[in-house]
């Protein structure tokens, strides 16, 4: 019985003789391939957006850009090898997406000739999630080419703690142990298997099987080694047939068009996503009087007064255009039910009434805390009432309201029990009419709906299959002479 190959293979030697001392210095060395490999990673993650479209419309992994992906996988595994992925090195790693014959680690992944359109929807998050917690358990969360792209030390998993090992022994012993490199290349290329998964290049699933060593053993027929010493057969060439590279690789321009129109079509759905949110905000939190309105949270202080921090409003226009932002309102009604005043006034007026009055700044306003700032202070020399500053204010028991049409300017709300005396509690909240609101959600739909459907034409068009070439078209291979 013939072990099953899997089409990722993973191999790294061990170096001979690797430097005591280099590896606490590697994390520097690799920072130049971090960085690049960081722009990569995102050029992967969009193109692996696009590899999704184009198997789900035609069960093929485009073939220029599974050379790039698969690029990027080796990339990193070289970067990995060399540093605190395994530490199995002292050779820098080549900047290349191609394979380099000389350099003691290689990853490659057979070309899929089909892929299953179905799977694509389900195994790179679902189905992987049993693999994604043994990953998780060797490198210590996160999925391979996640976690190890953006770390310059080590991991919290079980690899970097085998590394480290590793990298001690090797200090007081000039030798890296065979049995601790021989684990660790198996995590990671149980890791590597799961990557190449996840993006979408191969439909087998990974084994759940601990490949240990330098050489992978499990892209091998176990049961049918070679023998030693002895030549493999060289198979006959075979005859001239026309060439498939018409189907298997994109031109550039298409390739440009997939990505282009993937990225339209997912900032379209991120579009949608935003309007479908503005329009709850405009139709589910808008109350009968026509306001925007938040959740009452109730605030307090043991001084005199309640206050906001600095409200900044400008629109970069004279006046604030009223059609679009409409009208503003406060309502606040004391706890204990006793009188309170509220009001509005330019945040310099307020400074200046509050000097050296005990009052507290509300500073954020969250679902379970409160974050408030107080300031040290004695009574107020006159009750608010009786100022001229405030823009609007409103005063007596239960609850008060205030309302302006929005303005330029730095504005404070002030909170205040009417009769100025200490410590206060209210129930209060905030809205506004926002009657741009409607307009904003329906030119967000509508223009991320136009955009949807013109990303997804694109994909369409770019990834649609090129029609075979007839008979006529085929390359024929001239024969003798007709005497």
């Amino acid at each position: 019985m013939s072990t099953t190959t899997y089409p990722v293979r993973v191999d790294g030697a061990l170096d001979d003789r690797l430097n005591r001392w280099l590896w606490l210095v590697k994390w520097v060395l690799v920072i130049p391939h971090l960085f690049v490999l960081a722009v990569l990673w995102i050029a992967f993650v969009l193109l692996s957006c696009a590899a999704f479209f184009a198997i789900l419309f035609t069960g093929r992994y485009p073939r220029g850009i599974f050379d790039f992906n698969v690029g990027v996988l080796r990339w990193t595994w070289r970067v990995q090898f060399y540093a605190y992925g395994a530490l199995g090195t002292d050779k820098y790693p080549p900047f290349t997406l191609h394979d380099v014959p000389g350099y003691p680690a290689h990853l490659e992944i057979a070309y899929p000739e089909h892929l299953s359109r179905g799977l694509v929807l389900v195994k790179w998050w679902l189905l992987a999630i049993p693999h994604y917690l043994v990953v998780g358990f060797f490198l210590g969360g996160g999925t391979w080419f996640a976690v190890q792209t953006d770390r310059q030390g080590w991991n919290s998993g079980l690899v970097g703690l085998l590394v480290l090992i590793g990298a001690v022994v090797l200090l007081f012993s000039g030798r890296y142990p065979r049995p601790v490199f021989d684990l660790v290349l198996g995590m990671d290329r149980w890791a590597l298997r799961v990557a190449a998964y996840a993006g979408l290049m191969v439909d087998q699933y990974p084994p759940f099987r601990l490949d240990m060593g330098g050489h992978d053993p499990g892209t091998t027929k176990l049961d049918q080694p070679p023998p030693e010493n002895h030549p493999r057969p060289v198979a006959p060439s075979p005859s001239p047939s026309p060439s498939r590279e018409p189907e298997l690789r994109m031109s550039a321009g298409r390739t440009i068009a997939l990505v282009v129109g993937t990225v339209v079509s997912l900032a379209s759905l991120l579009g949608l996503t935003v309007g479908g949110a503005l329009v709850w905000l405009d139709q589910a939190r808008r109350d009968s009087a026509g306001f925007v309105t938040s959740d009452k949270v109730t605030l307090s202080t043991s001084g005199y007064a309640l206050t906001s921090e600095k409200l900044t409003i400008d629109a970069g226009a004279a006046s604030v255009p009223h059609r679009w932002f409409g009208d503003a309102r406060v309502r606040v009604r004391a706890v204990s039910g006793s009188p309170v005043f509220v009001g509005l006034a330019a945040t310099t007026d307020v400074r200046r009434y509050l000097a050296g009055v005990g009052y507290t700044t509300v500073k954020a306003v969250g679902p379970n805390t409160t974050t408030y700032d107080d300031h040290a202070g004695t009574t107020p020399s006159t009750v608010p009432t009786e100022l001229r500053i405030w823009r609007v204010q409103a005063s007596g028991p239960g609850e008060q309201t205030i309302t302006w049409p929005i303005e330029n300017g730095d504005w404070t709300l002030v909170v205040m029990p009417a009769d100025g005396s200490k410590e206060l509690s209210v129930r209060a909240d905030v809205g506004a009419t926002a009657p741009g609101l409607q307009w904003l959600w329906i030119g967000i739909l509508t223009s991320s709906g136009v955009f949807l459907l013109l990303g997804t034409l694109t994909v369409a068009l770019a990834v649609v299959r090129q029609p075979k070439p007839g008979p006529s078209t085929l390359p024929t291979t001239p024969g003798p002479p007709v005497e």
